[in-house]
């Protein structure tokens, strides 16, 4: 095993050179072809191990209901014949091991009963994790099999290590898990391979996996590769006191390593200050004292930190990109949400003089990053009365200069906002040059194909329909440059440069009603005018929906006033458990509506209130197809992170933006999404909630463009148009067009 480490170690640091580049253009997964198993022999299991037998059956049933539905088909993917595989390996396959496990006349009794237990292990892993993305799935056939292997292995008292040595990871985490094989002579082996292997797999799990082992062999090279990459937990490892932080305080011959080592162990505890000027601390180009001197002043702190995001910026035009920079943009979007946006939106009530008094001190680049970074979470008017035309005012109302002195940094992300709130007209109006508006809008719309990720082509998605409305032949040279972007890909060959701007053409042709473009059949796509009655039933012709409550005190108002909404007469409502309601219909179709209770949040309740519905929902084989978030923009990402895999429409009443539509669809990629641009109102929630539950009630599929006209109808109220449809959500539709074109899954 150590005669690989110098192999593997180079192998490591090549994948980690552009591990992030690869993890977004991750290709549709080969897996080995499954061949037709046949009906497994009967046979009678001995009492002794009868019970085993029966928990296998049992999880196998759970495993199969885990996608929302109770039949014989696990659908863990896009792709028919990877969810045909590993339906066959959930049933038959493990059906067969079983079999072989309790006939085989060699193995002794003790063996057979920890092996089935170990089958139980894989199969109630594999249950939760691949709807928490902790595995994938669609490796079910490889990891029966190689569990299979190991088990040939043990019992020939073998090492197991040589059987996961050349597997993917998830399949020899997986196929290794059992606790029966801890005993196995080679298991300390496979410890060590599957720390490298988790490394190229999962790379920002690999401090955490070093924490237990940190014994191992390849630690010192790890933490080395992984400091640079993951410079922030580094530094949490480091402040620790326990065997892993030893080995890192120990590393002295690395510069970065030893200048993160030094903030950790500061005993002023102020690291998190110093930490985003790392790049400029480890090469001598900043002090901490530098520092000291800013950090209690909020908006001479803002200051720093945007002066050193331009120079970043500058720095990564030029192809050099700093140590640290995310933990820079991190500390940026955490700071302008706080000190910035957070006290203006809670000054909504109150004159502008007032309201918008804490941002006359921020210049014309630093209200910029205020506006970009925290898009999704500043209210329109927020932007348009406050912090937007102060921006201009500084920037001596000249937009071009202004993008200039960013080095165009966030460019894409600010056309967007500007053009979703209205402001895009006005921002070009200012350019000294026309030709300069022409150019940028070009630029906005071409090369898509070399950016990162997908969020620059969402930004692009997003704007057109704003733009398509006011500025017509702002819109019509778009339409223009994606198909000349469109051609250019074609030419060379670039397969995502073509999903890309296949799916923007048809986006931006369907703008135009005239065009009749059918974007389900032109992107190969779910609907997203409708979606039907049967899609979001169950089995059983019962709809689950989950709603998402939070403890502060508006949390605790709105879900007084959500009770009160149900007439009595359609709907009754269990408040018999301490943690949560359940609220069911009593006429029409089953629908039933489990909310947890907005507990305390200073003590967690409210946390803990949804992780026990979550637990009682999931032990019942209860699977909410349809999830509302109702709490403010910073609760969002808690509900995604809870919200069900099998949700099918999923209501976020004071969020937007990419990243929460794009974590929405990494847990249910053919969601459909109702945002908000800004903090949901109760006129307008309530009117929703109203409508889709009686559509649900009585069993009728829901067509949004009539649904939103007679939504519209009850909830004409101010804030109305900063809610967005499906249909209308481009960029969750760019999204979900771009995965099913290239079969990617991590994007």
């Amino acid at each position: 095993m150590k005669k690989l480490l110098p192999f593997l170690l180079l192998l490591l640091l090549s994948v980690q050179a552009d591990a992030q580049r690869r993890s977004k253009r991750k290709k549709k997964r080969e897996l080995t072809p499954v061949e037709v198993v046949d009906t497994v022999p009967a046979y009678t299991p001995a009492m002794i191990r009868l019970k085993l037998h029966e928990t296998v059956d049992a999880d196998q049933k759970a495993l199969m209901a885990s996608d929302g539905k109770a039949d014989a088909q696990l659908n863990v993917s896009a792709d028919g014949q990877v969810n045909a595989a590993v339906s066959d390996a959930a049933m038959k396959r493990v059906d067969w091991l079983q079999y072989e496990i309790e006939t085989d006349p060699t193995m002794d009794q003790r063996l057979k009963a920890n092996y089935l237990s170990g089958l139980s292990e894989i199969l109630r892993y594999i249950k939760t994790g691949w709807r928490r993305g902790e595995v994938d799935a669609a490796y079910l056939p490889q990891i029966i099999a190689t569990y299979k292997k190991c088990i040939e292995a043990d019992r020939n008292k073998r090492s197991i290590a040589p059987v996961i040595d050349h597997l993917p990871y998830d399949v020899a985490y997986t196929a290794i898990l059992p606790r029966v094989f801890k005993d196995n002579v080679g298991y300390k082996d496979t410890r060590d391979v599957l720390l490298l292997k988790l490394s190229e797999r999962y790379p920002h799990k690999t401090f955490a996996s070093l924490r237990t082992n940190p014994e191992s062999p390849y630690a010192d090279s790890l933490i080395r590769v992984m400091a640079h990459k993951y410079p922030q937990q580094l530094y949490d490892y480091a402040q620790a006191n326990n065997k892993l932080s030893y080995k890192i305080q120990n590393i002295e011959d690395d510069a970065l390593i030893k200048s993160i080592v030094g903030m950790a162990r500061s005993d002023n505890k102020s690291g998190q200050f110093y930490f985003p000027f790392l790049d400029l601390i480890s090469s001598e180009k900043l002090t901490i004292r530098d520092i000291d001197a800013v950090k209690d002043d909020p908006v001479k702190y803002f200051r720093l930190l945007v002066k050193t995001q331009i120079e970043y910026s500058r720095r990564a035009s030029a192809g050099d990109t700093a140590i640290g920079y995310r933990s820079l943009l991190s500390k940026l979007e955490q700071k302008a949400k706080d000190e910035f946006v957070a006290p203006i939106n809670g000054l909504h009530e109150r004159p502008d003089a007032i309201r918008f008094r804490v941002l006359q001190p921020l210049s014309a680049e630093e209200l910029y990053y205020v506006a970009v970074l925290t898009n999704g979470l500043i209210y329109t008017s927020s932007y348009t009365n406050g912090v937007y035309p102060l921006m201009m005012r500084k920037a001596r109302n000249r937009g071009d200069e202004l993008l200039k002195n960013l080095n165009f940094d966030h460019y894409r992300k600010f056309i967007s906002q500007a053009a979703s709130y209205n402001t895009l007209k006005n921002f070009l109006s200012t350019f000294a040059d026309k030709e300069d508006t022409k150019k940028l809008m070009t630029s906005f719309v071409s090369n898509l194909e070399k950016t990162e990720g997908l969020e620059d082509g969402v930004d692009v998605a997003d704007s057109y329909a704003s733009v398509y409305e006011t500025l017509p032949d702002l819109a019509s040279q778009m339409l223009n440059d994606v198909k000349a972007n469109l051609d250019r890909n074609k030419q060379a060959g670039n397969q995502k440069g073509v999903a890309i701007y296949s799916i923007l053409n048809n986006l931006f042709l369907s703008a135009d009603s005239s065009n009749h473009i059918d974007l389900t059949k032109e992107l190969h796509i779910p609907p997203v005018y409708d979606i039907s009655f049967g899609s979001l039933a169950n089995e059983k012709g019962e709809v689950i929906s989950q709603v998402f409550f939070y403890g502060d005190q508006d949390g605790r108002n709105i879900f007084n006033g959500f009770l009160n909404m149900f007439n009595p007469s359609n709907w009754k409502i269990d408040r018999s458990n301490k943690q949560w309601v359940v609220i069911k219909s009593t006429k029409g179709n089953p629908v039933s509506i489990y909310a947890n209770r907005p507990l305390d949040e200073t003590k967690g309740e409210d946390d803990k209130a949804q992780r026990a519905l979550n637990a009682y929902l999931e032990e019942h084989e209860l699977f909410p197809t349809v999830t509302i978030h109702r709490g403010h923009s910073y609760y969002a990402p808690t509900t995604i992170d809870y919200m069900s895999p099998t949700s099918k429409l999923v209501f976020m009443g004071s969020c937007g933006g990419f990243n929460l539509i794009d974590s929405i669809l990494r847990k249910s990629e053919d969601a459909h999404i109702i945002a908000s641009k800004q903090i949901g109102k109760t006129a307008i929630n309530k009117p929703f909630f109203l409508l889709l539950t009686e559509k649900l009630r009585t069993g009728k599929d829901i067509e949004w463009i009539p649904f939103w006209k007679e939504f519209k109808g009850r909830a004409n109220v101010p804030g109305f148009e900063d809610y967005i449809p499906p249909y209308k959500n481009l960029g969750a539709i760019f999204i979900k067009a771009y995965k099913k074109e290239t079969g990617e899954t991590d994007i």
